[in-house]
């Protein structure tokens, strides 16, 4: 059944347009309190958020819903996406909320939830939740004497510091090393240079400066650029490039070349193996993987699994399987024992910990292997169009696959978290790019 709501990484768009309403956080937090409130007692939900303006009405309609069938609302301020699932764990919360819209501009926004195990929902609960939405909540609304509390958790952000640095090596720091962090102007613009400085590293700041419109506007993981020209500008050993909501890593070598999610998990796979930590199953990725990462682990003897796009679809397959690493080449990392979801901080500290044991530089250790030439391009498309259903889109994607067929592979998908087809081809260049531009041809046409 298709979601009327909900999209692969929770409920996002652009701000006071369908489905990213306060109406519609109103009704999800009411739905998704009477879903998690099915036992007797009193029932909690902690609420995190990123820097965008557009937070403060979401989680005010969020808290009126929670707290209008019951449920007390903790309410973290701005804090990453991962401390928020790790906190509804140890806070032994009901169900856990953050307000972001990830690495996408100002003007979107976006409610992902997490179970009391702090992992994103499953497809079955989210279309229950949706049904909820739908049907009547005036039924199920508390006694006066029985609504919900709201109040400020003003530790959170110390909380967090604590919980990352514990994932460090207690017998290593980061002493000696200069590091460049960009934070997107987003939700860990306090957390993530603390937590490095405190390990001992020189940091040099930057998008730590929100204003309520500037998140991922050209800075953080969606714009290494500038991470890279500050990495070389400071001389720095390191440079970190966090998203909106910091769970995408993204990072910057000495040289000033970006390292995206397939090198960092080339790294921790290998380096992983070698200290026995790497389980039996290999690492899980996602059809977009560049084919380079599964030709070099296959030569490294570690397995290697692909999914359909989006972290949760991995992290389902690591719990299925066994696995303990696992991501996205768009720099989600997965590593569910420091973890439930995807990191961008605590992966940071996994790859400086490797950085730290070696004396080779990050430009050889972040590069294990060379990537096979890949397009990836977006066309963006109207929200009422179906144009994967539209025949001549099916017809080019036909012939662009015929192209390819025997030296490369090609994927089209629609975007979950925008509204885009994304066409992804990889294989011989002059083929690749005949093959994106057909595609991409087509989808246009049908949006005229």
């Amino acid at each position: 059944m298709p979601k009327k709501y909900f999209g692969t990484d929770g409920i996002r768009g652009e701000t006071n347009s369908f489905p990213m309403t306060a109406e519609t956080a109103l009704r999800l937090g009411m739905a998704a309190g009477r879903y998690f409130t099915r036992r007797e007692g009193r029932h909690s939900v902690v609420i995190g958020k990123d820097t965008r303006l557009s937070g403060y009405m979401i989680e005010s309609a969020l808290v009126a819903g929670f707290t209008s069938v019951g449920m007390d609302v903790f309410q973290f301020g701005p804090l990453p996406t991962p401390a928020v699932s790790l906190m509804s764990r140890s806070l032994r919360a009901d169900l856990g909320v953050m307000i972001t819209a990830s690495h996408n501009p100002f003007h979107d926004n976006g409610i992902k939830l997490f179970g009391p195990d702090g992992r994103k929902l499953d497809d079955a609960a989210e279309l229950e939740i949706e049904a909820l939405m739908d049907r009547g909540l005036a039924d199920r609304l508390a006694a006066p004497s029985d609504l919900g509390r709201a109040k400020r958790i003003d530790d959170a952000q110390a909380r967090y510091v604590e919980i990352v640095k514990a994932t460090f090596p207690r017998a290593q720091n980061l002493n000696g090393l200069k590091i460049v962090v960009d934070c997107a102007n987003g939700a860990a613009y306090k957390v993530a240079p603390v937590a490095l400085w405190e390990l001992g590293a020189e940091i040099i700041p930057i998008g730590v400066s929100p204003d309520g419109f500037n998140v991922n506007d050209g800075c953080g993981s969606t714009a290494p650029k500038l991470l890279a020209e500050e990495v070389l500008k400071s001389g720095a050993d390191l440079g970190i490039a966090l998203d909106g909501d910091a769970d995408r890593l993204i990072l910057s070598d000495e040289k000033g070349r970006v390292v995206d999610g397939d090198q960092i998990l080339a790294l921790l796979a290998t380096s992983w193996k070698k200290a026995g930590q790497l389980a039996a199953p290999g690492v899980v990725a996602t059809v977009m993987s560049n084919l380079g990462l599964e030709q070099f682990l296959a030569a490294q003897d570690i397995g290697f699994t692909r999914t359909q796009v989006g972290d949760r679809y991995v992290s389902e397959r690591m719990r299925a399987t066994g696995a303990n690493l696992g991501g996205e080449a768009s720099g989600h990392i997965l590593m569910p024992e420091f973890s439930p979801t995807g990191d961008g901080l605590i992966a940071a500290l996994q790859v400086l910990r490797a950085l730290s044991e070696s004396d080779r530089p990050a430009s050889e250790l972040l590069r294990l292997f060379e990537p096979s030439p890949q397009i990836l391009e977006g066309v963006r498309v109207k929200a009422d169009t179906s144009p994967m259903t539209n025949s001549v889109v099916t017809a080019a994607i036909s012939d662009a696959e015929q192209l390819l067929k025997g030296s490369g592979r090609l994927v089209v998908r629609p975007s979950g978290t925008e509204p885009l087809i994304r066409v992804m081809a990889e294989g011989e260049e002059d083929k690749i790019r005949v093959a994106v531009d057909m595609v991409k041809t087509a989808v246009a046409q049908t949006q005229l």
